[in-house]
């Protein structure tokens, strides 16, 4: 799915080579020739055989539609993807007639999806893909063309597909839904953030809008807010801190770029409460990677040049006090995204990033502790609410 995640040459692609044979038949005699010095030459002979139609695949060859859809789905059903996009490409490609072509081809886009050969995927789905006019499995095959799209990095062929369907009035507005933020990503992903943030607060003003929020599923709703997110967080990280421009200018960007972390957390935090496991977990993890990335921002920057030894041991001092409420936000942003990734059972690479990223804080915190031992102040509560 477009979002959640980021090609080899097709397997298919070799099946032309069927339709080309070495033909050859019966044998005959042609004239003689006469050479320069004279002498006849022998008779030249052409041999000819029986046309042979080469398929490259002779195992598959003996087994008719049914045979081949009944394997297709055994080894799709074993997570032999492989296998299964062996299968069930021969009965698209040898087999047009068959009542089973339609699902053989959309299996095999799956099986190739599942082995990541997006374009070998995007091949098998455009065969079904119709996001004008088509329901059922030609819509969806739409959809999952947009989504080889993504991972193609054609986003912008991904946009203009997604478009038309969030217009289809003649769709469940759930997939309307669907089509608008998937769009907004994509938007994103092409650098164009700007289009992006507005499509998807058009998506979710549509969704504040209903009076029933169950009409549609909480995925999507919670996406968009991940990635408005994303958007303050992109803005975020180009905020450079630079010592060497002075302590105002140094004050001005601190300042700039701690907004621009809670606009970012304000939408991930709305994306948590929206309800949807996946999103809420990968939100957490986002909020307390920005705190982590602003203290190391804090820590790594030289004191302003224009200071004098006393007053960078007292900049030094301050600078210390905010990056221990910074650590803390971040461990206890970290221990509740745990606390509810393990009470809802959700399993993702944000988990295990988060993880590791509590580990790695708590230790900071401690290195900072240990770096003062003299120190009568005590760090800030974990406990404390993040600002939203």
């Amino acid at each position: 799915m477009i979002g959640r995640e980021r090609a080899h040459m097709s397997v298919s692609r070799w099946w032309w080579l069927a339709a080309l044979g070495l033909a050859v038949s019966g044998c005959r005699t042609t004239g003689s020739a006469a050479r320069a010095d004279g002498q006849e030459t022998p008779p030249r002979q052409e041999l000819q055989f029986d046309a042979v139609t080469v398929t490259a695949d002779l195992e598959l060859d003996k087994l008719n539609d049914e045979e081949l859809f009944a394997g297709g789905t055994s080894a799709f059903a074993a997570n032999d993807f492989k296998q299964a996009a062996r299968y069930f490409g021969r009965l698209a490609d040898f087999h047009p007639d068959s009542k089973h072509r339609r699902a053989a081809l959309y299996n095999a886009g799956l099986a190739h999806q599942r082995l990541k050969e997006w374009e070998e995927a995007g091949h098998r789905f455009s065969e079904l893909s119709d996001p004008a006019k088509g329901t059922g499995d030609a819509l969806d095959a739409a959809f999952r063309v947009a989504e080889t799209q993504y991972h193609l990095e054609r986003f912008d062929d991904a946009v203009a597909l997604l478009g038309v369907i969030a217009e289809r009035q003649d769709l469940p507005l759930n997939r309307r839904l669907e089509a608008q933020v998937q769009q907004g990503i994509c938007q994103l992903e092409a650098g164009r953030s700007e289009e992006a943030e507005k499509t998807l607060r058009k998506s979710l003003s549509t969704y504040d809008g209903l009076a029933d929020k169950d009409e549609v599923d909480d995925y999507f709703p919670a996406q968009a807010h991940f990635f408005i997110g994303e958007i303050y967080r992109l803005h975020y990280d180009d905020v450079k801190l630079d010592a060497t421009r002075g302590s105002d200018k140094l004050a001005e960007d601190l300042n700039y770029k701690a907004e621009l972390l809670l606009s970012a957390q304000g939408h991930y935090l709305r994306s948590i409460r929206v309800g949807n496991g996946y999103w809420a977990t990968a939100a957490g993890a986002q909020i307390g990677a920005l705190y982590e990335n602003l203290y190391e921002h804090m820590v790594n920057s030289p004191a302003p040049a224009e200071l004098d030894a006393s007053e960078a041991q007292v900049y030094r001092q301050e600078l210390r006090k905010k990056i221990r409420v910074l650590l803390t936000k971040s461990i206890n942003i970290y221990e509740r995204t745990l606390e509810t990734a393990e009470r809802i059972g959700s399993q993702s690479t944000f988990v295990d990033r988060t993880r590791e990223s509590l580990a790695k804080v708590k230790a900071l915190l401690l290195a900072d502790a240990e770096a003062e031992p003299d120190s009568t102040s005590t760090p800030p509560s974990a406990d404390a609410e993040p600002h939203s």
